[in-house]
């Protein structure tokens, strides 16, 4: 197998302006952008965006990688944390911060773009789990929230955030604290229906 050689400075920069535009397409027309506009957003060419990335569903699949690889570094280093509750509450800041920056639901039709994207997807899934669980085991949460429960609230603080007119850009913060208090174990009431199977 050949190592990958290191990218040319302006092949790294046009690859770097390429992911960019095609976050701000994505985020704008979903996942019906044109290559063309993509390119034409980054200032460049059709044909150096495809030397870059052969298809479309490449170019998503780096976004997303891009996306999931961050909150992985992020997550893992916050297992050893002396403080499992701040932990978790750290990550989810963290994942609310990043699709605050960029509109990032169009990563949710996004599917399952290829292996990498999903061995991706599910170490990050492995790692929430580990962080919630350490977080109950010291009763920062509720003994009745799993991680699964913990995945589904992560797009909930910009999710409802989307509906609100002409909101501050860090409303989300309002709604990630209401939701951490309704993890937390003080004055919990038990939970109407059990939680749904790990993804």
């Amino acid at each position: 197998m050949t190592a990958t050689r290191p990218l040319r400075a302006d092949a790294a920069r046009n690859r770097g302006l390429l992911l960019a535009a095609a976050a701000d397409e994505f985020a704008e027309h979903g996942l019906d952008a044109s290559v063309a506009d993509i390119a034409r957003r980054a200032g460049l060419g059709k044909g150096t965006l495809f030397r870059h990335f052969a298809t479309k569903d490449d170019l998503l699949a780096t976004i997303v990688l891009d996306r999931i690889d961050e909150l992985n570094t992020v997550g893992e280093q916050l297992l050893d944390a002396a403080d499992p509750g701040a932990a978790l509450l750290e990550f989810l800041t963290v994942a609310a911060h990043q699709r605050q920056q960029r509109d990032l639901s169009f990563l949710q039709e996004a599917g399952e773009l290829n292996a990498d994207v999903t061995g991706a997807r599910e170490q990050m899934f492995r790692t929430v789990h580990k962080l919630v669980d350490r977080a109950r085991e010291h009763g920062a949460v509720r003994a009745d929230v799993t991680g699964t429960d913990v995945i589904l609230l992560m797009c909930a603080p910009n999710y409802v955030t989307s509906y609100a007119p002409d909101a501050p850009p860090d409303l989300w913060r309002r709604y990630l604290a209401i939701i951490f208090d309704g993890l937390r174990p003080e004055g919990a009431h038990p939970l109407p229906h059990p939680p749904p199977a790990a993804p």
